[in-house]
C-alpha cells in the first residue's frame, strides 16, 4: 500500500505536497497558542496599569481641585486667619476629602502663607494627594476706604 501511494506521489507531485501541507501539526499549533497566551498576558498587564494610573489621576486632579477651593475661600474670607493649622473636609467628585491648611507669617507682616493638603478622607494613607500653597493679603480695616 506504501509503494502505491509513493508511486501516485511522483506522478502527481503537486497534489501529494498540498496534502502533506494541508494543516498544523500538534507542535506548531502549541506555539502558536503559547505565543497568545504571553500577547495577551501583556495586554491585560498593560490595561490594568492603565487603570490603575487612571483611577490615580483622577483622584490627584480632584484633590487639585480641592485644595484651590480652600485657598479661594480662605481667600475671599473677610477675618484675618490666625498663624496655626485649619482643618476639614469637603465633597468632590463623590467622594469625601480631608484638608489641612497651615497658616505662617511671612516676613512682610501684612501677608500669610497657606499651605493646604488634601487626602481621600476615607484612606488611611497619611501622605496627601494634592499640596498647594498660596498667600493671603490682611483685609482691610472695616473703617479704612480707599
Amino acid at each position: 500500500m506504501l509503494r502505491v501511494q509513493r508511486f501516485l506521489c511522483r506522478r502527481r507531485t503537486a497534489r501529494c505536497a498540498a496534502n502533506r501541507s494541508a494543516g498544523f501539526t500538534l507542535l506548531e499549533v502549541l506555539v502558536a497558542l503559547g505565543v497568545l497566551a504571553l500577547t495577551m498576558a501583556a495586554v491585560i498587564r498593560a490595561v490594568g496599569s492603565y487603570t490603575g494610573n487612571q483611577a490615580y489621576l483622577r483622584d490627584r486632579t480632584l484633590a487639585v481641585w480641592v485644595a484651590r477651593n480652600v485657598l479661594a475661600e480662605q481667600q475671599l474670607e473677610a477675618a484675618w486667619p490666625g498663624v496655626g493649622e485649619l482643618k476639614g473636609t469637603a465633597d468632590m467628585g463623590q467622594r469625601e476629602w480631608q484638608w489641612l491648611a497651615r497658616v505662617t507669617q511671612t516676613e512682610e507682616a501684612e501677608l500669610r502663607r497657606l499651605d493646604v493638603e488634601v487626602q481621600l478622607a476615607d484612606v488611611d494613607d497619611t501622605r496627601p494627594l494634592a499640596v498647594l500653597s498660596g498667600f493671603l493679603w490682611q483685609p482691610p480695616a472695616s473703617g479704612a476706604q480707599n
